[in-house]
């Protein structure tokens, strides 16, 4: 695989895989591992998300985080490791440090309601937490929520076939997976030197799951880690998901698809009193699928990196180092 660095991000429409053509559906997958190889990011069109569920969506979690500080915190459950409803302010940090992130978001999970009582995996998941000052937003989020997972089903299917398994590899390991739909609100700073010099909106990182599905935010401030060491920024256009690799993805292929490194930084400091608001889609397994390197992605130049672990034993893991988890 030739290595390419890129300045932007690739683009690629998923039609192209779920058209029906052969060729075409080839010729994505290539791209895609390509890509997904050499810098861990691509942006589609084609995913399903209409603008109009976008922007309800966007409407709907501003108008959350405008409430007052009090009347959010009601929906805060640190009890539940803050896996569903508000995470408040600064209460997430990144791995390896101790300063909280400049955020606040809102977790949605599997809706319970849609699993049926046979399946073991019902009794994991805590139930959604809805605000009652806003009857709208569990219709709207759910809707998101469909809409997304069922992108990224689509982008798995591709990511199996470039690994040489079975297209639908994944679907028994994501069938009401502990994916997590996130609004996430970067608040405003009204005076940059009260904030500890080390905060930023979010520290860099890599994600924990097996791929990201990001809509476009409402503000710069993305960037990812190319191999070189030089940050580049991420920009999607209006009718894009940018879909990255996440830590679960690269630790089952053995860092053969790359879980690359991303930050949000702040605005300039006269930019720093704005919001910025993001909403992307965590897609994670169940917790009892096998995260052990696939012997296809172990060889002399590329031993094995990663001990053996579940999804469910790397998640909690990683939700201790962030601090949501004790």
């Amino acid at each position: 695989m030739t290595e390419i660095l890129y300045d932007e991000i690739p683009s690629l429409d998923l039609a192209d895989f779920t058209s029906g053509d052969v060729n075409e559906k080839a010729a994505f997958v290539e791209k895609l591992g390509q890509a997904y190889n050499n810098i861990g990011f691509v942006a589609i069109k084609n995913h399903g998300l209409s603008k109009e569920l976008q922007d309800n969506l966007y409407d709907i979690i501003k108008r959350y985080f405008a409430l007052p500080d009090d009347v959010k915190a009601k929906y805060e459950k640190p009890e539940i490791g803050y896996q569903r409803g508000y995470t408040g302010k600064g209460k997430e940090h990144a791995k390896g440090r101790n300063t909280g992130d400049l955020k606040e978001f809102y977790h949605v999970g599997q809706d319970r309601a849609s699993i049926p009582d046979s399946d073991p995996i019902k009794a994991e998941y805590p139930d959604n937490i809805w605000p009652t000052e806003l009857p709208e937003f569990e219709e709207i989020a759910l809707e998101a929520f469909k809409t997304l997972e069922a992108a990224g089903k689509n982008m798995l299917k591709a990511i199996a076939l470039y690994l040489e398994l079975p297209e639908n590899y994944f679907e028994d390991k994501v069938k009401y997976g502990n994916s997590i739909l996130r609004q996430i609100h970067y608040f405003p700073i009204e005076n940059p030197d009260e904030v500890p010099a080390d905060a930023v909106r979010a520290a860099e990182h890599g994600d924990i799951n097996l791929i990201t599905l990001l809509m476009g935010a409402s503000a710069d401030g993305l960037q990812v880690l190319r191999k070189d060491g030089k940050w580049i920024p991420i920009t999607a256009l209006p009718d894009q998901l940018v879909v990255n690799v996440g830590d679960m993805l690269e630790r089952l292929t053995n860092k053969k698809l790359k879980s690359t490194i991303h930050r949000v930084v702040n605005p300039p400091r006269e930019l720093m009193n704005t919001s910025r608001f993001s909403i992307p889609f965590f897609m994670h397994p169940r917790s009892e699928m096998d995260l052990t390197c696939l012997e296809s992605c172990i060889d002399e130049s590329n031993p094995k990196q990663f001990t053996d672990a579940t999804a469910g034993e790397f998640l909690d893991e990683r939700l201790r180092e962030l601090g949501l988890k004790k």
